[in-house]
């Protein structure tokens, strides 16, 4: 039997895969590069955190994996300060550094989703950070779930979504989302 989905009155929350979780990147030590994570890691939106970011890519001497890593850091942080031209700026840089970062990956197709309230051009990234391996697999099926929904796909939507609340349960905003879908058969 062929079920049909449609979408219940409501909407998907757009901020809230936006914002759910950047995937930010470990960096050892004690250098800026890691106060860069560290503020990252806890979605800060302050101009000073971006101090020691900028002063690990200019000044330090990072190893390729830390400079990719603070790019995406640093990303994050003018993401949550809404500086969303930024962020698509310090990703594509890290991406430039390692076209294969699942991270720089995700966290560009959440930037783009955000910033243009679209989905077409977040879906293949999403996919690709899927296929990359990201840490993150919960929000990135969960996003590209929202950008399914933006492009009108609701049978992938329905999809993507109910497979970010299986991989993260405990996730209100997947669950949440799923209630908005009411699934029919076909006659």
């Amino acid at each position: 039997m062929k079920t049909m989905l449609k979408l219940a009155a409501g909407a998907f929350v757009l901020t809230t895969a936006a914002s759910a979780a950047n995937s930010a990147i470990q960096v050892a030590g004690n250098s800026s590069a890691q106060a860069c994570y560290t503020a990252a890691a806890q979605r800060s939106d302050s101009r000073s955190d971006l101090r020691p970011c900028n002063f690990a890519l200019d000044v330090e001497m990072l190893n390729s994996y830390d400079r990719v890593a603070t790019f995406v850091n640093r990303g994050i942080i003018h993401f949550h300060r809404g500086n969303y031209d930024r962020a698509l700026v310090d990703f594509d840089r890290a991406l430039g550094l390692d076209a294969e970062n699942p991270e720089a990956m995700l966290n560009k197709a959440i930037t783009l989703m955000r910033r243009d309230e679209r989905g077409d051009q977040a879906l293949p990234l999403f996919t690709r950070a899927l296929d990359l391996g990201t840490d993150q697999p919960a929000v990135a099926h969960y996003g590209r779930g929202l950008a399914h929904q933006l492009t009108g796909d609701l049978t992938s939507a329905y999809m993507d979504i109910l497979t970010a609340s299986e991989l993260a349960p405990e996730w209100e905003a997947p669950r949440n989302d799923l209630s908005n879908f009411i699934v029919e058969p076909n006659s």
